[in-house]
Order: C-alpha cells, then sequence, then structure tokens
C-alpha cells in the first residue's frame, strides 16, 4: 500500500510522466506503524516539470525517513521532518532546447534593456531568439541565437563556452568565446559584442532556486556531458512532498 501511495503522489509531483517507479524500504516491517522508514527510492523516465521543462530521467534515494502513518491511510504521504536525497537528473540537447521556448525562459530573454548596448540598439530594448544549444564533450557547449536590436533587425550570434557549477545552485558558462566561422563577415563585430551580453544573461538566469518544488531545495555536486545529454549530480533537501508540479 504505501508503495502504491508513494507512486501516486511523486507522480503529481509532474505535469507528465512516462514512468514512475517508487521502492520503499522498511524493515522489520512493523516500524512502518511508528512511521519510520528505512530508506525511499524512486526512479522516472519521461517526466515534464511545469508543463514546458522535459527530464529524460530523475532518480533519487532517501536517508531514513519519518512519515505520517495516517496519512498514508488517507491516500497522501506527509513528512514528519525534513530528509535529504541523494539525487540525479538527466536532461537532452532537445528537451534543453525546448526549455528556451518555455515562457518562463523566454521573458527573461526578451524586451531587455541593457545600457552597455545602447549604441548598438539605439536605447531600444534587445531580445534574443532562435536559442539553439549544442552539447559537447568535457563539460564543453555551443549557442546559437538570433538578437532583434531594433525594429526588427536580427543579427546571428554564436559562442562556445564550459558549463560549470557555482555555489551548488547555478549553472555557469565560464568562458565565453565567440564563434565566428558561421557569422557573416560584416555582422562580426556586433555579433560579438551581443555574445558575450547573452554569455553575460545566460550566467545570471540558470538559477536552481527558480525552478524548485515547493518544499524541495535541489543542489548540484558535479555535471557532466555525455552524448547528447546532459547529467546533473546533487541532492535535494525534502521539508514536504509537494502537492504538484
Amino acid at each position: 500500500m504505501l508503495n502504491t501511495v508513494a507512486s501516486q503522489t511523486i507522480r503529481h509531483l509532474f505535469t507528465r510522466s512516462e514512468s514512475v517507479e517508487v521502492a520503499v524500504r522498511c524493515y522489520p516491517s512493523s516500524k512502518l506503524l511508528q512511521g519510520s522508514i528505512d530508506s525511499f527510492k524512486m526512479s522516472g523516465r519521461g517526466l515534464v516539470i511545469r508543463k514546458d521543462f522535459y527530464v529524460e530521467e530523475m532518480s533519487f534515494e532517501t536517508d531514513a525517513v519519518a512519515i505520517d502513518f495516517s496519512s498514508v491511510l488517507g491516500g497522501k504521504l506527509t513528512l514528519k521532518q525534513p530528509t535529504q536525497a541523494v539525487a540525479q537528473v538527466t536532461l537532452t540537447e532537445d528537451g534543453i532546447n525546448n526549455a528556451f521556448n518555455a515562457e518562463l525562459v523566454k521573458k527573461r530573454l526578451q524586451n531587455l534593456s541593457l545600457p552597455n548596448l545602447a549604441d548598438i540598439s539605439g536605447g531600444e530594448s534587445i531580445s534574443f531568439s532562435d536559442v539553439q544549444v549544442q552539447l559537447l564533450p568535457e563539460n564543453e557547449v555551443k549557442i546559437f541565437a538570433k538578437a532583434d536590436i531594433s525594429n526588427g533587425k536580427l543579427v546571428p550570434i554564436g559562442l562556445k563556452a564550459t558549463l560549470a557549477v557555482e555555489r551548488r545552485r547555478r549553472v555557469t558558462f565560464q568562458n565565453p568565446q565567440f564563434e565566428a566561422q558561421d557569422i557573416p563577415e560584416a555582422q562580426q563585430d556586433i555579433s560579438q559584442t551581443l555574445t558575450n551580453a547573452l554569455a553575460e544573461i545566460l550566467n545570471n538566469m540558470v538559477d536552481l532556486d527558480r525552478f524548485d518544488l515547493d518544499g524541495v531545495m535541489m543542489r548540484i555536486n558535479r555535471l557532466e556531458t555525455q552524448g547528447q545529454k546532459l547529467i546533473f549530480s546533487g541532492y535535494a533537501q525534502i521539508e514536504r512532498i509537494p502537492s504538484n508540479a
């Protein structure tokens, strides 16, 4: 019964899920009556968070957990005290690119007032669109985009950077380098300036605190690119089980 309740509770965290498997370890089983569980393990595939953010795989395993057994009888899962879980999250290149079309992300890339680029934009706001990410070995990444600098004038931009983790909660784009080979020569100077601006914007955008589920604080210990996948390893501090994603 506990596995069923836990599985249903976890599924509700996601807008959609291809599969969610839950395993609860409790020995001897009589400890469950006191609300004591040895560990709680979840693995999921094809998960969608907040309608727009696709996660290829997610898994976590907790330490010992204290739950309210009466809540299980009511079909819910309620923690008596916070717990910590080791977590791993796998994103795909396609999933990352689709995330740049999410409203939560797009609004941080559009109609930006950037004083240091006033000479380029004529004092008008600047928007970045058509962002495409290409994952490379050794945590490197290429990013291509277009910048609308004024009156619909689009400038192609491109950069190469190394992904890194800052303070266990921010993904940063270190050592950004302008990629000139796909940029028309007449636009390369302005494109390079805009590329540096985009790198700075991205560094201030990918912060886990903005994407946390209610009651769950995620932290990253390391990240790694593997082919067309980006794998995060870290932990989650769980204050309570969120009601939805």
